[in-house]
């Protein structure tokens, strides 16, 4: 028949052989992808608060309304609080929506008062 004959998962594993070494050095191997030089610091975190420090800013100038956006940050943290504490999916939505919708109200208004 001619090269084309095998099939192509047979060529690979022959090809190739396994990579030795411990669990880490396996998995980098197989294509798992490397940690950043920062690791330990959250960098990707810190800079959704740096983010939200100018929401802030540009809300309470007048600049530009983030309301939907600064009301969504205590929404989050009922949310958490209310899962850790095993309440009921229901209520964790629901509460979630009530602050969100009482936050959002409250940042709409100081925003209104400012212009």
């Amino acid at each position: 028949m001619g090269r084309r004959s095998r099939k192509r998962g047979e060529a690979l594993a022959a090809r190739e052989p396994a990579p030795a070494g411990p669990p880490a050095r396996r998995a980098a191997a197989a294509g798992a992808r490397p940690r950043a030089p920062w690791h330990p610091f959250p960098l990707v975190e810190s800079s959704v608060l740096i983010g939200l420090d100018t929401a802030l800013r540009e809300h309470f100038g007048g600049h530009r309304s983030h309301a939907l956006l600064l009301a969504a940050l205590p929404a989050v943290l009922a949310a958490g609080v209310l899962f850790f504490i095993r309440a009921p999916w229901v209520a964790v939505t629901g509460c979630a929506l009530a602050v969100l919708a009482a936050a959002f109200t409250a940042l709409r208004r100081a925003f209104r008062g400012t212009i």
